[in-house]
């Protein structure tokens, strides 16, 4: 496996996995917010809505953007996913993209595909509520 350091390439980074010196060049706008590949909460869901808020304005004003999980499938395939519908693509069509585009085995996660389908405004809340009993 051939490691990859992130210099000056993007004008955003957004990190769902970090390593101590893959980058991004301190002039690069960096956010970092860990998930797990799995059942996120009702932070976490909350966390990937704002990232995705965020890349949608970057793209908006043509600013290049780049998404890195651990292995390039759920974690970044969920907020890439999440910012296409951000930018007015349903989610079928999102989904679809981010497979074409990516690997047929991206967002394989079913948990993260479901988020997607039920829209992640209510799996937060629903998140919410499983943290409340």
């Amino acid at each position: 496996m051939q490691t990859t350091v992130v210099g000056t390439e993007f004008d955003l980074v957004i990190s769902l996995f970090t390593r101590p010196g893959h980058g991004p060049h301190p002039g690069v706008d960096h956010l970092i917010s860990e998930i797990p590949d799995g059942p996120l909460t009702a932070e976490q869901l909350h966390s990937v809505q704002q990232l995705a808020v965020t890349a949608a304005e970057a793209v908006r004003n043509d600013r290049t953007v780049l998404v890195r999980c651990h292995s390039g499938y759920n974690r970044s395939g969920l907020v890439v996913a999440q910012t296409l519908i951000e930018l007015g693509q349903d989610p079928a069509t999102a989904i679809a993209l981010i497979r074409q585009s990516r690997s047929p085995w991206a967002l394989n996660n079913q948990t993260f595909e479901q988020y997607l389908s039920t829209g992640l405004d209510v799996a937060y809340l629903l998140a919410g509520l499983e943290t409340r009993t």
